[in-house]
């Protein structure tokens, strides 16, 4: 069965893949495949009924999950083909029958083990405190970058149980008031600078002062500095990450729009979201943290390997 050979072919390659890639192949399969035509004899699977299931991603306008979970079905298939227990790989028929990936207007990293090596790559930065902060935090609360980057710290409560960042409407794209859960990871980034900049209306100042925060030419350029140039990613590349993730890993979509700030048309709706869901988007935020730091601890090999 399809399973069986997925099962199969997750074990081979329980070595060679990092911890988070093998995760999200193995969730992506066993979410949206097997469902379906996991009980189904692979030789038997034809092209139509491995669509039906791709299918259901569309539906969920994650179109770029779809595509990825097709390319992950080869890989399966590929291995039947290899091990004599399929003719053929069928998701070659597949081709141009999904919808096409969307063009991205924010350039940014969505693979898990790139977005370790990213996040590594940040613990790296040596320039202005600020700067680095900001950087840190970005991926943790994946605010626009204008939010992030404008900053009171009037805007926190970090002496409480639950530290929370509450963003005032008229710093908002769509004007409604935001509240961010700060996970220990995100507040431990903010105690660390608080020394540095509390003294100053922001909590990411430019570097120049002036009682200005932080330029978005600023972030730009810190990762550039760090080798990553416009067309791979951008400061506003952080909020396409988390949104990929969250949603790879089947985080409730509700959640996700609601921590992305995403308008809510119905006012009654949005309202209650915002009253009603916050100790469900805090225990995402802290699950989201966990897993980025997992992507980092993965991404550690690779880079020892690099430098050897």
């Amino acid at each position: 069965t399809f399973t069986a050979i997925t099962d199969e072919w997750l074990v081979t390659k329980k070595q060679s893949l990092t911890a988070a890639t093998w995760q999200r192949d193995h969730d992506l399969l066993y979410r949206w495949v097997i469902p379906y035509i996991g009980n189904r004899p692979i030789a038997t699977i034809d092209a139509p009924a491995l669509l039906d299931a791709l299918k259901r991603i569309e539906a969920k306008n994650l179109p770029e999950t779809a595509h990825r979970t097709r390319e992950i079905c080869g890989r399966v298939f590929r291995y039947a083909i290899a091990t004599g227990r399929a003719g053929r790989d069928i998701t070659a028929d597949l081709r141009g029958a999904l919808a096409p990936r969307v063009t991205k207007n924010f350039a940014a990293i969505t693979e898990p083990a790139k977005v370790g090596e990213l996040l590594r790559a940040i613990d790296g930065y040596d320039g202005q405190p600020a700067t680095a902060a900001a950087l840190k935090l970005a991926p943790y609360v994946f605010v626009r970058p204008g939010e992030l980057r404008a900053a009171e710290w009037l805007e926190f409560t970090l002496d409480d149980d639950e530290p929370t960042w509450r963003i005032p409407a008229e710093r908002m794209k769509m004007r409604e008031p935001h509240i961010v859960p700060l996970s220990r990871q995100a507040l431990a980034i903010l105690l660390e600078l608080q020394p540095v900049t509390s003294h100053d209306r922001y909590v990411f100042p430019a570097i120049g002062g002036g009682g200005r925060p932080l330029s978005e030419n600023t972030l730009n350029g810190a990762l550039r500095r760090l080798g990553y140039p416009s067309n791979q990613m951008t400061p506003h590349g952080f909020r396409s990450i988390a949104s990929t993730l969250l949603n790879e890993r089947g985080v409730n979509p509700d959640l996700i729009e609601l921590q992305l700030a995403h308008a809510e048309r119905n006012k009654v709706r949005a309202a209650y979201n915002r009253a009603q869901r916050l100790a469900e988007r805090r225990v995402m935020m802290q699950d989201w943290a966990n897993y980025l730091d997992s992507l980092r601890a993965d991404a550690l090999p690779q880079r020892l390997l690099a430098e050897s």
